[in-house]
């Protein structure tokens, strides 16, 4: 009765396909966000996967032996996973510690959460955000997903156990777990905070597990050893039609469902992972069409290497663009190069790690190692051992010489920079408040008694006119934006005396429409306003035509951005161009032309703004407004 049992365990080939779109969604959704803006969800697809075929086995080895062994399941995930892993920390860490040193700065947390699987909740603790690449360069960032993955791992046969002796029907077991999984994504759908960054509730375990159990849950009323190849026709139309349907939503959910819409964490993302194990169901039944169709070469190549696809996806991104500084100038092609780099990766780390080691019985390990060294020199097993050295104490070194928290002196002056920017912002909206009380009158006598030794040194600072610069003292607006616009506060400031700044860091356009409705609601939101939002992220249509709801008939002056760097530069200013013939009351202010030639104004990130590159910031303002 046992070997009958064991062997109807079957390799499903069709659900290589499915691991092959949800690791090409999550792969383009970091290198093409601004097209395949739901590829984030390719995560509960793979969540979904494991979670049904994990607790198949565990239900087949139970029907087979009346229980399972806890030491061979937990021994079988570390043999499977952690080799990998293992490598992947390894070879990430030795490269930083040679050519990128800079992200050496909390290391050993990234490294060490990693290897305990708990990264997401570290990431959460340090404040870090999955959403925000910008300011949080990582090639470590995606490991969250493997530590909600071992967490899983680690209490799910415990819950199966108790749960097959409480309950016994399959039935029972599959409710429970079903009413497990939708109270875990009804607290995703609480602790959601609308405008705020979802990191929390996106990395969090209780949030995410919900998309696990779904598949779980699914194993209980859909177990592969009881489905049969041969069913009636009209049934195998109904799975196929509802596969077909669920392949469909899939992937119209990766290019449309934006990870910053409310629907996706009060609902939205339940909704994908109900999809999803209804479309590995489907995979699963040997009398549906789905297996064979999603079973072909390329799909069992790419579903085969999807581990390693995915643990070398961020380091590649990452290290590449900090090379390449111009990677805007030509997205599709440095695209292309990363994609091709990323899955030669893989392809080498599949064949000298994944499958050798997912082989390699380690209850032989000394006489394994002792047969090596008895082995010939010029043998190649053998050839591996300097660079394998060389690789193992590299990493050691970087991961021992790592700081925490460590600031350099160009990043303490930009914080020093903020933090007194801050001040001013708070200090000009302060003062406009006042202004407001004053006297039409008082208000015309200090404008009169206007310093004229200030105004010739304004002018002389700025290449202006005494003229031009007693002109930018009348000009009153209001300024909200990013970091970028923050470095700038104090020299608008100067120039601009009656300006009011609204502006910070990570700031985007999807969680600003409550900061302008509070600037509106406090008579701070002056006509014209200035714009400076896109470094952090790009914006549906949708978001920018709600933001500039909220602005009314305002005159609207936005900024484009200047951010080589970063592949959204060409999304953000192309999708401004095309908006702005939209909107009467819009002007674009073409920031990137007027810098681009000037590599003096901005720090290392080509960014952000050295104090020349504020005083042309400020300049480019006066002489877009003073044309109006």
């Amino acid at each position: 009765m046992e070997k009958k049992r064991t062997r109807k365990r079957r390799y499903i080939t069709g659900l290589d396909g499915v691991r092959t779109l949800a690791v090409l969604g999550v792969i383009l959704y970091h290198l093409m966000p601004d097209r395949m803006r739901g590829g984030y969800l390719g995560v509960p697809v793979f969540f979904g996967i494991s979670g049904y075929l994990i607790t198949d086995h565990l239900r087949m080895e139970w029907e087979a032996k009346g229980k399972i062994s806890l030491k061979a399941f937990y021994a079988r995930r570390l043999k499977r996973l952690y080799p990998p892993l293992v490598f992947f920390l390894l070879t990430t860490t030795a490269y930083i510690t040679l050519f990128q040193r800079n992200l050496l700065n909390n290391l050993k947390g990234a490294v060490t959460s990693a290897l305990l699987y708990v990264n997401n909740w570290w990431q959460i603790n340090q404040g870090m955000s999955y959403f925000e690449r910008f300011t949080n360069e990582s090639p470590f960032t995606h490991i969250w997903y493997l530590s909600v993955e071992a967490q899983n791992y680690l209490i799910w046969p415990l819950l199966f156990v108790l749960l097959m002796k409480v309950f016994k029907k399959r039935e029972k077991i599959f409710l429970v777990v079903f009413i497990a999984a939708l109270a875990s994504a009804l607290w995703m759908a609480i602790a959601f905070v609308p405008g705020a960054d979802p990191t929390r509730v996106y990395y969090g375990t209780d949030t995410r597990i919900f998309s696990i159990w779904l598949g779980s849950a699914m194993a209980f009323l859909w177990p592969t050893s009881h489905l049969r190849s041969q069913i009636p026709q009209k049934a195998k139309q109904i799975l196929n039609t509802v596969g077909i349907a669920c392949l469909i939503i899939l992937i119209a959910s990766f290019f449309f469902l934006d990870a910053h819409y409310t629907f996706v964490y009060r609902g939205g993302m339940l909704l994908i992972s109900l999809v999803s194990v209804l479309l590995i169901m489907v995979v699963a039944h040997p009398g549906a069409s789905l297996n064979k169709w999603l079973s072909n070469p390329l799909f069992s190549y790419i579903g085969k290497r999807s581990y390693g696809i995915y643990l070398y996806q961020y380091p590649v991104m990452i290290f590449y663009e900090a090379k390449v500084k111009n990677i805007a100038d030509n997205v599709w092609l440095h695209t292309l190069i990363e994609v091709i780099l990323i899955v030669l990766i893989a392809e080498v780390t599949y064949q000298i790690i994944d499958k050798p080691l997912s082989r390699f019985d380690y209850s032989k390990t000394w006489s394994t190692v002792k047969g090596w060294f008895e082995k010939p020199l010029l043998t190649w097993k053998k050839a591996f051992l300097l660079p394998g050295i060389f690789l193992v104490v590299t990493a050691l070194v970087g991961f021992i010489i790592a700081p925490s928290n460590h600031v350099t002196a160009e990043q303490k002056q930009m914080q020093e920079q903020i933090l007194q920017n801050k001040k001013v912002a708070e200090e000009s909206k302060k003062k406009a408040k006042e202004k407001e009380t004053a006297t039409s009158d008082s208000t015309a006598e200090t404008t009169s008694s206007a310093d004229a030794a200030h105004l010739a040194e304004i002018a002389t600072e700025y290449g202006l006119s005494k003229e031009d610069a007693a002109a930018a003292a009348k000009l009153s607006f209001t300024a909200f934006g990013d970091s970028v616009m923050l470095g700038a506060a104090q020299n608008m400031k100067d120039l601009f005396p009656d300006v009011v700044v609204d502006a910070n860091v990570n700031r985007q356009v999807y969680s600003s429409q409550d900061l302008i409705q509070k600037l509106a609601d406090e008579d701070l939101l002056k006509d014209p306003v200035v714009i400076g939002l896109g470094t952090n992220g790009d914006f549906t249509e949708t978001q920018f035509a709600d933001f500039m709801k909220l602005l009314g008939d305002r005159k609207v002056y936005w900024l484009n951005v200047h951010a080589p760097s970063l592949r959204i530069q060409g999304v953000v200013n192309s999708a401004l161009t095309k908006y702005a013939s939209s909107y009467d009351n819009l002007t674009i202010i073409d920031w990137y032309s007027y810098s681009k030639d000037h590599s003096d104004w901005f720090y290392d990130d080509q960014v952000h703004l050295t104090p020349e590159g504020r005083i042309g910031y400020t300049k480019l303002l006066f002489e877009t407004l003073s044309k109006k």
